[in-house]
């Protein structure tokens, strides 16, 4: 499996694709804004003008796109993917999505002969730059095992989480996780800042030590420094706390925390700060 359809090459895509490249696959690439692809053109990356295009006498597709009404229009839209891909091909959704849609997704490319797995990553810009991502996969155990080539490519810790959405739903833990610490250490900072403290001498004291994170060391800490810069953009982070947030209800669940770091994010959002990173979660509390 030498052919690979990959769609979507933005902050993480791009790094993603391109470690497939210097692995020696030969790689097809569409993307809405072709600038965002020309890097990879550049590496000898094929340039395709749809979706359905990139998917053709491909071995394997795969898709690092945006939100879910991305991914179900390149996956099941005119022109998509499950329309032209090649039966027997793997078609593998990264992005973080819907489970249920990654589940509607599975069903119909196992009608038309296609292997489907959603499998997306946590580890943001910087483990894609890294090869470093963690991938959580949802649907065949067999084409999971087929996949470990493709995977090892891209990511470290690579687990297969069972049938197809697992994928997804392990994701949406992780996000929900992310939300909490995230909320926790700004709140910290912003406690240090208002007592009086001096917030780097607070961060060096405590973020080794059981109180950390790799939300405070990692993110949170670029806020202190004044990068806003996007590693995860918030309105992504949104993105995937919406989902966790509307399918926890389907499963009668209450995720409190969850949905006050939403409200807490969309604020931000609403106020155009939804393409700066998520340590920009830190300005809520600052300027209360």
């Amino acid at each position: 499996m030498k052919n690979i359809g990959f769609i979507g090459t933005g902050i993480m895509g791009a790094s993603m694709a391109g470690h497939l490249i210097e692995a020696g696959y030969t790689l097809s690439v569409y993307n809405r804004t072709k600038a965002k692809a020309e890097g990879l053109i550049a590496k000898g990356a094929k340039w395709c003008a749809t979706p359905g295009e990139c998917a053709k006498g491909q071995d394997i597709v795969i898709t690092m796109v945006g939100y879910p009404k991305d991914v179900e229009e390149v996956y099941l839209g005119a022109n998509g993917i499950v329309d032209n891909a090649a039966t027997g091909a793997y078609i593998i959704d990264m992005t973080t999505s819907s489970p249920v849609l990654a589940e509607k997704i599975a069903t119909i490319a196992t009608q038309k002969g296609l292997h489907a797995v959603d499998a997306p990553v946590t580890g943001g810009d910087t483990g894609a730059r890294n090869a470093t991502l963690t991938i959580l996969v949802g649907g065949e155990k067999d084409a999971f095992d087929a996949l470990q080539p493709i995977f090892k490519t891209m990511g470290k810790n690579i687990a297969y989480m069972g049938t197809a959405g697992a994928g997804q739903k392990t994701k949406m833990c992780n996000q929900i996780a992310i939300a909490g610490a995230l909320s926790g250490a700004c709140e910290a900072f912003t406690y240090a800042k208002a007592s009086g403290l001096d917030v780097q001498k607070v961060y060096d004291a405590i973020s080794t030590g059981m109180g950390g994170s790799i939300q405070m060391t990692g993110v949170v800490s670029k806020a202190l420094k004044g990068n806003f810069a996007p590693g995860f953009m918030l309105k992504h982070f949104i993105k995937d706390m919406n989902i966790s947030s509307t399918t926890s209800k389907d499963y009668q669940v209450s995720l409190p925390v969850l949905d006050l770091v939403l409200k807490e994010a969309k604020t931000l959002e609403d106020k155009g700060l939804g393409t700066e990173g998520t340590q920009t979660l830190l300005k809520y509390y600052t300027k209360k």
